[in-house]
């Protein structure tokens, strides 16, 4: 019996990721989305496009959750982008009832999932799926380290000319520009791109990589990133259905972990089966921990902010 995945929101992150998980034929798919006709017309044209690629699954489209039923992991990506004129607040109010609803419709007919959380702002609409859902903490991820990483791995393999296979980015902290991007861990072949690059070369390639999602929205005019979101996506799914024991940067409920208690931070996490097996400690510069602490600094504002939204 194939696996199941559920994927709330058919936008162009939702629609991106249903491809690449049918593609790589990780389980059925289904695509829930509140526009009728949405999800199921990219249901339909995905479907339509697997004989070309020889791809034997099974991808459905809903406007209900029914379809969702016994669903392995719940990928929710649905959420309003911020607009101008629109408040942090504004963002956090309309987004954490959005993650809230689809978080409790989904669990009432899969109650073993493994939720991955991708709407942003990200780290506090994890805290909505965890108190929502009362979900432990290894079956609730966030993605958005893969993104950040892949993101990092990619301006430095254009700035040493190198495969992207040879690269590895390391990023810690939350999901947006206080993110802590390691150069120290991040490497070329095993080299770690402070012996490769000179400080100033890294410093640009560090704010990049922090801004790297702003660059595409100013780009597009008109929406924001989902090939590299929804790839990444992919990788998370693959490494759980997989049961890969693979290391990914991933927001998790800390417990303790790098000196943070009930906050979602980005940290690379071992993925398996049953969701978070493990957190791995890296060992941080007194700089490095500095960071990572303004940065869970900026994702406790805005769990404070959610607090208050619901007071």
């Amino acid at each position: 019996m194939r696996k199941k995945v559920t994927i709330v929101g058919a936008g162009n992150v939702g629609a991106t990721t249903a491809h690449w998980i049918a593609a790589k034929e990780l389980a059925d798919v289904v695509l829930v989305d509140v526009v009728e006709g949405v999800p199921q017309g990219k249901a339909l044209d995905l479907q339509e496009s697997l004989p070309v690629e020889g791809a034997d699954v099974r991808i459905t489209g809903s406007n209900d959750y029914e379809a969702t039923a016994d669903s392995d992991i719940v990928v929710i990506t649905a959420g309003l982008p911020r607009k101008p004129g629109m408040s942090r607040d504004d963002l956090l109010k309309v987004n954490s009832a959005i993650v809230g609803s689809a978080t409790q419709s989904a669990i009432k007919l899969s109650p073993n999932c493994i939720l991955i959380i991708v709407t942003n702002p990200l780290d506090a609409m994890c805290e909505v799926a965890r108190q929502k859902s009362g979900f432990p903490r290894e079956r609730i991820l966030g993605m958005a380290g893969v993104l950040d990483a892949a993101r990092f791995a990619t301006f430095i393999a254009m700035e040493l000319n190198v495969s992207v296979d040879n690269v590895y980015g390391a990023v810690l902290g939350g999901h947006g520009d206080q993110m802590v991007p390691l150069p120290r861990y991040s490497t070329v072949a095993g080299v770690p791109i402070t012996e490769l690059l000179d400080a100033k070369t890294i410093e640009r390639i560090v704010d990049r990589t922090a801004k790297g999602g702003g660059e595409i929205v100013a780009l597009l005019k008109t929406g924001s990133a989902y090939y590299a979101p929804a790839r990444a996506i992919t990788e998370m799914v693959d490494a759980i259905l997989r049961d890969k024991h693979k290391i990914l940067p991933c927001a998790v409920n800390l417990n303790g972990e790098y000196g943070l208690r009930d906050l979602f931070i980005g940290v690379p996490c071992k993925l398996g089966a049953k969701g978070l097996e493990a957190v791995i400690e890296l060992k941080l510069t007194q700089d490095e921990s500095a960071a990572l602490q303004k940065s869970a600094s900026a994702v406790k504002e805005l769990v404070d902010a959610l607090g208050s939204l619901s007071a």
